[in-house]
């Protein structure tokens, strides 16, 4: 990834319980300094003069705790412990509860250019948000041509070749009620391990593009209700033009994967041909879907009925050819 400085960090556009509240009190000249590493560390056993494995890299979090004994520190006049804690070169320090730090912290700090951020939300609160910020921006991810669409709750991802369909087919959902989340360019990042999060680029959110009718703004014509900023990915449609000379699949036996980042995605071919409705077609693989997610198969259900039928068939003419 490219590099994430403080200064990146306290101009990302973030909102309700993920924003951090962030400002910066001291040290702007380090404000260039980079984060490597999507972690935080509270300095409790450094500050007490311990500094083996001394977690120097990570985003420093001063609580309640931290705060009382930086002013004890100060009223003892002992700041040798404080001179070895900006020997380390440190990101940041941040201030929790709109906790001040002392003098001679300020001090230090300044001269070693790091840079002190301060916040209204409590240490827990702030270290939760800041962790799941930093998971984001440090998730491995990809970019990936197609639209990225909402049906009935699945974050579908709709692929194919370029003039394929996928943008006026993603305009059929929205105008059916469904929800759009990128059009052409679907960025996604792996988060938690397995799971997969689509957002569209910022400069083209929530626009599209219709060849024979340009660039229109879905937000302006279907309303908010019709958007949103990013979904979890959880099927691959890939649109292709029907092939006469393929063999399609027709009974949904097989469970068909992609892999993304790593992870395996449900994933469907859907042929394309004049008559076919492709629209209610996503519709219903995006409920077949959620069926299987609790646990019914469509498929494997039918399959099992005609063996049960076939089966018991083959028993009454076995028993009437007996007689």
């Amino acid at each position: 990834m490219d590099k994430f400085r403080i200064l990146d960090l306290l101009e990302l556009d973030l909102k309700e319980n993920d924003a951090l509240e962030l400002s910066c009190i001291e040290g702007r000249p380090g404000l260039v300094r980079e984060i490597t590493v999507p972690a935080i560390n509270r300095p409790g056993l450094a500050l007490s003069g311990f500094y083996d494995n001394f977690a120097h890299q990570r985003i420093q979090i001063f609580g309640r705790g931290e705060s009382a004994y930086l002013r004890k520190l100060a009223k003892e006049k002992k700041a040798d412990t404080l001179e070895k804690f900006f020997s380390y070169e440190i990101p940041c320090c941040v201030f929790t509860s709109n906790q001040n730090p002392t003098d001679d912290f300020i001090r230090l700090s300044e001269k070693a250019e790091c840079p002190l951020l301060q916040t209204g939300l409590s240490s827990s609160d702030f270290a939760m948000r800041l962790m799941r910020v930093l998971g984001n921006v440090f998730a491995p991810k990809k970019v990936e041509h197609g639209v990225l669409v909402e049906v009935f709750g699945i974050g579908i991802l709709i692929m194919g070749d370029s003039g394929v369909g996928k943008s006026e087919t993603a305009l059929a959902l929205i105008e059916r009620g469904h929800r759009l989340v990128a059009d052409d360019v679907v960025e996604i990042r792996r988060i938690s391990g397995n799971i997969l999060i689509g957002t569209g680029a910022k400069i083209v959110s929530h626009h599209m593009e219709i060849r024979g009718l340009g660039i229109i703004n879905i937000t302006h014509l279907f309303g908010v209700g019709a958007i949103r900023d990013r979904k979890q990915v959880q099927l691959v449609v890939h649109l292709e033009e029907w092939d006469s000379s393929k063999a399609y699949d027709r009974l949904g036996e097989s469970e068909n994967t992609v892999e993304i980042l790593e992870v395996q995605v449900p994933y469907l071919l859907i042929p394309v041909r004049p008559g076919r409705n492709i629209p209610v077609i996503i519709e219903t693989a995006a409920m077949n879907e959620r069926l299987k997610k609790m646990g019914y198969y469509s498929a494997k259900e039918f399959n099992k009925n005609v063996i049960k039928w076939l089966e018991s068939e083959s028993a009454r003419a076995a028993f009437l050819d007996d007689k």
